[in-house]
């Protein structure tokens, strides 16, 4: 495809959902993963996140090996989920499906719409901030525009999406590199380098912060390579995802816990006048546009995963057709209970973010592992794509195994959770640390591949999906 045709068609508004693509529209390489997962973590959300690892009270180094290690553990997970969207070609939480069953599947579902409205609310409020102080107009007005924006991208879909990825990844990859030289010229980081005594409880909590960054990226990271050929290679989407990733991740990450070791009282949470503070008189503006830039590029993320998980849920309880004008309303009601959320809940950035990234952690994580677990090891890449779209089909209503390696993986991490609003009976003798993600891997992942043994997994007829079974559960949409 032409450079040209690639711009012509990002203008059409897409027309799939979460049917299966065909091989007619399959196109592209997996290098453009690199910027759509690199333009997603220049942002000030995770810089924020980064700082929260020196203010639970790691001293810098620490903090910045635990960042390191979470992010690099973590985006294993995650970049394994995007090498499934060329086999399958479907969206990544409709897939669950064929481990939880047609309605089981619902259940994982409703935890990760939680989260895209969380992230959503959490990053329009720092994008919103930026605007305000750019053009001088009110807080709630312009995180309402800065909204808009993303709901206008995500309306148009996976093409305009990976466009915008792409040039906002040169645009704030250029502006972060301006921005950490002026960090580190500004403020005196030899002033708070020393290492000390490592409390390892917080620096277990900081590699958890970290690690869970990443694996909540993995509920949607097959959407944006499911249209890539069937025949692309699994290691290539893997190492393009997780390089993009990891180095956007790691590097603002840095940022953040730097900013807040050196600055407390002024980054204060992520504080936009801190970053546009970096700069001087000629060049506010230009801050303030990165940031916004960034902020969108994650947020178009999490309205296309709302939509998709949405559509998902929705045609599971009732048949109906994903039109435009559907996707339309599905996108912008998300964007409307999204901005409502990030208007009212501006205080205590810090903190509630921390919580909130740890509460999905405990629920997404047992998730992930039985995926992978099913993809990997279990049915090996073979699925019966039409069984997918139909409650009558091989994987039934419910997988009462799935459900039960589910359930005791996240009661098993219960005494290992450590949020302000409570802490397991465990946390204390580890120090303060969070190790129920670790163990709700573990559980989840053996647990599925125990109870699946014996049990005959291997489709009928792998990789297709028949058309009229999908049109009429209203997944093709033209």
């Amino acid at each position: 495809m032409s450079t040209q045709e690639s711009y012509t068609s990002s203008l059409q508004i897409e027309h799939r959902s979460i049917d299966q693509i065909p091989a007619a529209e399959r196109h592209g390489t997996p290098n453009r993963l690199f910027f759509i997962w690199f333009g997603a973590n220049m942002q000030v959300t995770a810089a924020a996140t980064g700082a929260i690892a020196v203010a639970i009270g790691l001293s810098l180094p620490w903090a910045l090996l635990a960042l390191l290690i979470g992010n690099l553990f973590g985006v294993t997970f995650m970049a394994a989920h995007s090498a499934q969207g060329p086999t399958l070609g479907i969206p990544q939480m409709i897939q669950s499906r064929a481990q939880f069953g047609f309605y089981g599947a619902i259940v994982p579902l409703v935890f990760v719409l939680l989260m895209y409205v969380g992230f959503f609310a959490a990053s329009a409020i720092l994008g919103g901030a930026a605007l305000a102080a750019w053009w001088g107009i009110n807080a709630k007005l312009a995180t309402a525009l800065v909204s808009l924006v993303c709901a206008v991208l995500a309306i148009y879909g996976y093409r305009m999406i990976h466009q915008y990825e792409r040039w906002i990844s040169l645009v704030c990859g250029l502006g972060f590199v301006y921005l950490t030289i002026r960090l580190l010229t500004l403020h005196h980081i030899d002033t708070v380098w020393h290492s000390g005594s490592v409390p390892y409880g917080m620096f277990l909590l900081g590699i958890t912060l970290a690690a869970t960054w990443q694996i909540t990226y993995a509920p949607y990271v097959a959407d944006y390579s499911r249209y890539l050929p069937e025949k692309t290679s699994q290691a290539a989407t893997f190492w393009w995802t997780a390089a993009g990733s990891v180095i956007g991740s790691c590097w603002l990450m840095a940022f953040g816990a730097v900013a807040l070791a050196v600055a407390p009282k002024l980054f204060n949470g992520g504080s936009v006048t801190f970053f546009t503070g970096l700069g001087n008189n000629h060049t506010g503006w230009l801050i303030a546009l990165i940031i916004i830039g960034g902020i969108v590029a994650v947020n178009v993320l999490n309205l296309y995963g709302m939509f998709m998980s949405a559509t998902t849920t929705i045609t599971a309880l009732h048949s109906m057709q994903v039109n435009r004008g559907a996707r339309t309303v599905f996108v912008l009601v998300a964007a409307v209970i999204g901005t409502v959320l990030a208007i009212a809940a501006t205080s205590n950035f810090l903190t509630n973010f921390e919580n909130f990234i740890l509460f999905l952690a405990y629920f997404l994580i047992p998730w992930t592992a039985i995926n992978l677990t099913d993809f990997y090891l279990v049915r090996k890449g073979q699925y019966d794509i039409a069984s997918i779209f139909t409650p009558d089909g091989i994987y039934d209503r419910l997988d009462w195994r799935t459900m039960v390696a589910y359930i005791v993986a996240i009661g098993v991490e219960v005494p290992f959770m450590n949020t302000t609003f409570y802490a397991g009976p465990m946390v204390s003798h580890l120090g303060g640390g969070d190790i129920s993600w670790i163990l709700g891997l573990i559980v989840a992942s053996g647990l599925y591949y125990v109870l699946h043994l014996g049990v005959d997994v291997m489709p009928h007829k792998a990789h297709e999906v028949s058309t009229t079974s999908a049109s009429s559960e209203g997944m093709v949409t033209q």
